[in-house]
């Protein structure tokens, strides 16, 4: 399936994502699950959250901190608030600092809690878009505070696509594991 288009597609490529992802984890051995995750033989895995991520752990919190900063965005802006997306001091150029930083935030979560946050989280973010109607998730221009992209947009982002993101990692230390 392409990237969602209506809400329909929203609603249900973010569940597939959840579901995919959770199935994922689920079926990891003991030994894919207790071992930390490297990637740094893999000279295509550049991007910073290769080496930041180092368990299961950390990509679960990763997921969870994005949802709450839909949550947070969308009730701030809902109440008049003209706030960006990404909270001060970072912007689109700098975010990964402030991923490294949600990062460091949550070393001390085990991931019992962890996957209990992402699992309410998860379902916060699919209540909220819920209430959202397919002309406020799809229309440009819907909401100011969304300034070029569309409020699906955000939601798409931090669910289906993020969620496949997890996924990719996810196999990606899988077939470490076995490579080892």
């Amino acid at each position: 399936m392409g990237r969602p288009v209506t809400k329909n597609e929203l609603l249900s490529a973010a569940m597939s994502g959840y579901k995919t992802m959770n199935e994922t984890i689920e079926g990891l051995s003991e030994k894919e699950m207790s071992e930390p995750f490297d990637f740094s033989e893999d000279e295509k895995k550049k991007e910073a959250h290769w080496k930041r991520d180092k368990n299961v752990r950390d990509i679960l919190i990763h997921l969870y901190e994005w949802h709450m900063l839909l949550i947070n965005w969308i009730a701030a802006n809902e109440k008049g608030e003209n706030t960006p997306f990404l909270p001060k001091p970072y912007n689109w150029k700098t975010y990964g600092e402030m991923n490294v930083k949600l990062w460091e935030k949550h070393q001390e979560t085990s991931l019992e809690n962890a996957k209990q946050m992402l699992s309410e989280s998860h379902a916060e973010v699919m209540k909220l878009a819920e209430k959202f109607s397919e002309t406020d998730l799809f229309t440009k221009g819907a909401f100011k505070w969304t300034g070029t992209s569309t409020l699906g947009s955000y939601f798409i982002s931090n669910t289906s696509s993020h969620y496949n993101w997890a996924v990719k990692k996810l196999k990606a230390h899988i077939k470490n594991c076995h490579a080892k």
